[in-house]
């Protein structure tokens, strides 16, 4: 009885190893080329299948399964120095994403995933030298950056195709182009002293402009003042004549007025002591004197 059941109990674990080596589930991500001693025999949902190609599937027990993935892969090597048209040392990081678009050639040329990316790294290093050898270094950093990574791409998926790697190049980024960091110091410190030349140029051509402003200021001011002084000194010429000629008219129109108004004006520059000379006026005059005439007999006195 004991021997019977230890052969059912044999036997389940031979069913259930043989069911565990041929059932097994490929992720809708995945990718599977099945070998049989070492040669492919089958791809398991491979690029341009539909989805639903994944799930369980079966296989002999003398089959083995080499996983790959079906989503873009990325590369990123290492930072590369590259000599610019125009002689200037760069260094480039970028980097290139691909998939696998045939297992089977991937299987045979490359095997899995690490070998790839050790294969396709000189590959990149070799276009980006090409590619960017041919271009100046403004046209690496700023003006042509974008045509530049699009003509690494033409050149990489060329390389790729002619290697017969199963892969497809999908994208080629430059991350960074900067010059190596001894360079950066010195360039930086040629730039600092640009700048400040360049800073005390144009305060020296404002201290100039200011001068100039100033000076035409100062010369407006001059010219307006003596133009304000000329139209003073003419508004009042022809004032005084206006008044002279009024009075001249008033006094001929009423003599009797006319010398009330000398009068007038007598009184009160000698009452005042106005006298443009000495500033003080001393007058010796007799209280009936005709000068105070209008005192006595007010505007009709004679």
């Amino acid at each position: 009885m004991n021997q019977r059941l230890m052969i059912y109990a044999a036997a389940a674990v031979v069913a259930f190893l043989l069911l565990a080596n041929t059932f097994f589930i490929v992720d809708q991500r995945q990718q599977v080329v099945v070998t049989a001693f070492g040669e492919p025999v089958r791809v398991i949902n491979p690029p341009g299948k539909p989805n639903y190609d994944a799930g369980l599937h079966m296989k002999w027990f003398w089959e083995s399964l080499v996983v790959l993935d079906k989503r873009n892969q990325a590369i990123e090597p290492p930072q590369e120095t590259v000599i610019s048209s125009d002689r200037v040392n760069l260094v480039v990081d970028a980097f290139i994403r691909y998939r696998i678009s045939d297992p089977l050639k991937f299987y045979r040329s490359l095997r899995n995933e690490a070998v790839a990316e050790d294969r396709l790294r000189p590959l990149i290093n070799s276009s980006l030298r090409e590619v960017l050898g041919s271009a100046t270094q403004n046209e690496i950093v700023a003006t042509k950056r974008a045509a530049l990574m699009q003509d690494i791409l033409r050149d990489m998926k060329a390389r790729a195709a002619k290697s017969n790697y199963g892969i497809e190049v999908i994208d080629v980024r430059i991350k960074h182009a900067d010059l190596p960091v001894p360079n950066q110091e010195a360039v930086f410190a040629r730039m600092i002293t640009n700048m400040q030349q360049q800073a005390a140029q144009n305060r020296g051509e404002g201290e100039q402009q200011k001068r100039a402003i100033i000076a035409e200021a100062n010369k407006e001011v001059t010219i307006t003042l003596a133009t304000a002084n000329q139209e003073a000194g003419s508004t009042r010429g022809e004032g005084d004549a206006k008044r002279a000629t009024i009075f001249a008219d008033s006094f001929g129109k009423d003599p009797s007025f006319a010398a009330f108004w000398r009068s007038m004006q007598a009184y009160r520059m000698a009452l005042a002591g106005e006298d443009t000379n000495s500033g003080t006026t001393t007058m010796v005059l007799s209280p009936d004197s005709d000068f105070f005439k209008y005192f006595k007999n007010g505007p009709n006195a004679h």
